[in-house]
């Protein structure tokens, strides 16, 4: 079987578990009170040129996002992400265990836009009414889409402008920030967000994501939220250890390598199978690329294959995602292709 199904369907990048087996007989303190945790804290902030940003470490991006956006909000408020969006759709409630609405904006290709914003703002009236606080957005989109730093600009303009938080999960961060031709950088996104994560789970590590608080409003008694939500990991240190590996070298770290990777992958699957005569659903950009199929070509595949079966597209044929991770090889990729002709 070959697996096109995700980017964390693979164990850890080599260089990843080199470095945990590494530190693997050392003595630290939990909860991430230890060197490797202060040090990876210390690599983020210079690389994001936020000297006073915080940074605390996740298993996980649910995790990552529910604490987080829960800890923006009280419990008369509420926050808005498209209809798409991975809070809204694949975090089983998550937000709305803890008392706050999401409000579901509809969009056009998974990108939230100023103009879908002020619309969920309408449904504020008064007191009887949850108030939008805070907006999440994905970048990239579930959809496989990039913000541009223009929407990003209008998007924090919109929000300052309606006293709300942006906040921005990151799971494939690496790869929005090294799709060719974008024009956001690591530093634009701490610059306009009040909060994002750096993702690892999906670029190359076992487990991990980096929570960049740069609103310094948040981080009061945020080690408190995180305890109450069960966010500690005793063993802190294996998150930080693993991001410290990605991230080091900034600009040429592992992390932006193994986007790159994934992103060169998945232009080489878009390239070809459009060639072979089958159309993309949307336009594609970063890691993850979704074509049309007929169902009973969906059936075949499937026999030698793994991936996500999207959305149904009309009475007889289906959207796939088909995605790149660290370690696809071009074999793979001419196998699939093969089956496609």
């Amino acid at each position: 079987m070959i697996y096109f199904l995700s980017d964390y369907s693979l164990g850890a990048h080599p260089q990843v578990l080199k470095a945990l087996e590494e530190s693997n007989f050392e003595h630290t303190d939990g909860y991430g009170h230890d060197h490797f945790s202060d040090e990876c804290e210390a690599l983020i902030r210079k690389m994001i040129g936020k000297e006073d940003a915080k940074v605390y470490f996740f298993v996980g991006g649910t995790q990552a996002n529910v604490i987080t956006i829960t800890s923006m909000l009280r419990p008369y408020e509420g926050v808005i992400t498209p209809r798409t969006g991975h809070i809204y759709v694949h975090e089983t409630g998550g937000i709305e265990m803890h008392g706050n609405r999401v409000f579901a904006a509809e969009t056009d290709d998974g990108k939230l836009t100023p103009a879908a914003i002020e619309k969920m703002m309408l449904l504020h009236e008064d007191e009887h009414t949850v108030i939008p606080r805070a907006v999440s957005i994905t970048n990239p989109t579930e959809n496989g889409g990039v913000y541009r730093l223009e929407e990003l600009e209008e998007l924090r303009k919109c929000c300052d402008k309606n006293g709300l938080y942006l906040y921005m999960d990151g799971a494939r961060l690496g790869t929005a920030l090294t799709w060719p031709g974008t024009n956001v950088t690591i530093r634009d996104i701490a610059r306009l967000c009040d909060a994002f994560y750096i993702g690892g789970t999906k670029l190359g590590a076992l487990f991990g994501e980096a929570m960049v608080l740069c609103n310094p409003e948040f981080d009061r008694d945020f080690r408190y939220i995180m305890k109450r939500g069960g966010g500690h990991l005793a063993k802190g240190r294996l998150i930080s250890v693993q991001m410290k590996a990605l991230l080091e070298g900034e600009e040429n770290s592992l992390y932006f390598e193994i986007a790159k990777r994934e992103n060169e992958k998945a232009i080489r699957i878009s390239t070809e199978i459009t060639k072979l005569g089958y159309k993309l659903w949307l336009p594609h950009e970063t890691n993850q690329v979704f074509v049309i199929v007929d169902n009973k070509k969906i059936e075949e595949l499937q026999k030698n294959f793994m991936f996500y079966v999207w959305t149904p597209f009309d009475e007889t044929s289906s959207v796939i995602r088909l995605v790149a991770n660290w370690n696809t090889k071009d074999e793979e990729i001419d196998a699939l292709l093969e089956a496609l002709k």
